[in-house]
Order: structure tokens, then sequence, then C-alpha cells
């Protein structure tokens, strides 16, 4: 796929590195702004926890959208579902979309689960993606079904508890942040975390019970590699 220039950085005092690194720390890993700050200091580098939320907020979903650019065209399998999120106590549902090979195709939080919502999730990601897919796999909820023949009458469409492990595995990550951040605070910042999120954070999460531990850590190197072309830290030797 095609790539595009990195963002700039003008304005910034600390090396592209830096800023960059930040960023992978944070969606990587379940760390806070804090305990980023803190490894950073480790590090020898003084740096507020504050000013890592603004780079993370600032860069975060351009790295997400260069990473996505780079990606081989999507699957024509789609595997979609939703999960609940509590969001200052109300309940929310986050929806994913994976393609066969277990590449995020999008995300979307939304209030509801019904047939409305279900129909804004289909229609955002064939305008997304670009693409109608040959089959479209989702758990029972009915409000699948409703859409899925108002909107895209044409694709199969299987619906079944068991077939749709990818895009339930898929949530894990999101738990297991969630519980780190102890919730989100809003409908938007939930939003726009896990959409950079779920561009960074599968990207350094290669299938490694398929790998013996040479090939991971040579796919993990070719990883960091693109990671430093699209941040723009590959080669850079002043500051930013």
């Amino acid at each position: 796929m095609g790539s595009a220039p990195p963002p700039s950085y003008k304005g910034h005092r600390y090396p592209v590195e830096v800023i960059a690194h930040c960023v992978w720390l944070y969606h990587r890993f379940p760390l806070s702004y804090r305990e980023v700050e803190e490894l950073m200091l480790e590090r020898g580098v003084i740096v507020s926890y504050e000013t890592v939320r603004r780079w993370c907020a600032k860069f975060g979903q351009a790295y997400a959208n260069a990473l996505r650019r780079r990606q081989s065209r999507s699957g024509d399998k789609w595997h979609l579902d939703e999960v609940f999120l509590k969001i200052n106590g109300e309940r929310k549902y986050l929806w994913r979309a994976v393609d066969a090979d277990g590449n995020v195709l999008d995300i979307l939080v939304q209030n509801r689960r019904d047939k409305a919502a279900a129909r804004c999730f289909f229609r955002r990601l064939m305008k997304k993606t670009g693409t109608v897919p040959r089959v479209v796999v989702t758990d029972k909820l009915r409000s699948y079904g409703a859409a899925h023949r108002e909107v895209m009458p044409s694709v199969e469409h299987r619906s079944h508890k068991g077939l749709n492990n990818r895009a339930e595995n898929s949530h894990q990550s999101t738990r297991q942040r969630e519980r780190a951040m102890k919730g989100f605070r809003s409908t938007g910042g939930a939003q726009r975390f896990l959409s950079a999120f779920s561009g960074i954070s599968p990207h350094f999460r290669p299938r490694r019970h398929l790998m013996t531990a040479p090939d991971y850590r040579a796919e993990m190197t070719v990883r960091f590699t693109i990671w430093e072309h699209i941040t723009g830290a590959a080669g850079q030797t002043t500051t930013a």
C-alpha cells in the first residue's frame, strides 16, 4: 500500500525518537501517562505526563493511519462483533470489524446496538475500506441481520456464535486497556483512543504462537523498522 510523509514535528523541542517512543509505550502496553513519564525518567529523559498525553493525542491517530495504509488489502471476509463499555456509568457499545487475518478494519463507539447502529457501522465500513465484502460473519444479534438485508443484501451473512471468535478475541486487548485506564471518561475520548490504539497495538502483536522464536524476532525487527519510517524516526539525527 502507499505511504505518506511522516507528520510534522515543527515546534517540538524533543527529538522525534522520544515522541514516537512515548506514543509507542502508551499504545503498546497497559500504561498510564504517569507510568510512561516514569519509564522515560529512568532513561534520563525528563518529560511530564501531560506532554505525553498531548503527544498521544496529536500523533497517535496519524501513526495509526500510516500503519493501516501499509497493510495489505483487507480480506473479503469480515468478522463483526460488539461489546459494551461503561463510560461515566452509562452503557455504550464498541463495534469492531476485523478481516480473516485479524486486521482491524474499523471500530465505532455508539450508544445502542440496534438496527440503526448496525446499519451505521456497515455503511461506515464500506466507505472506509472502499469495498464490499464477500462474507460477513456476526454473532446472533438480530440487528445485524436487519441491517445486512437493507445495506448489503447481496453479501453472504453467516450468523453463529461459534464462527465469530476472531472478532471477539480482538476485544481482549481493549478490555485490558480499559481496566488499566479505570474506564473511559467520555464517548469521544473512547473513540479517539481506541481508533488510534486499534491501529498501533496490533502492528506489534503478530501471531507469536504460530512462529518460532527466530521468526518472531525477525518479524518484530521488520515491524519496528516500519514504525521508524512512518513516525519519521528513521535516520533522524537532529531534534524536531
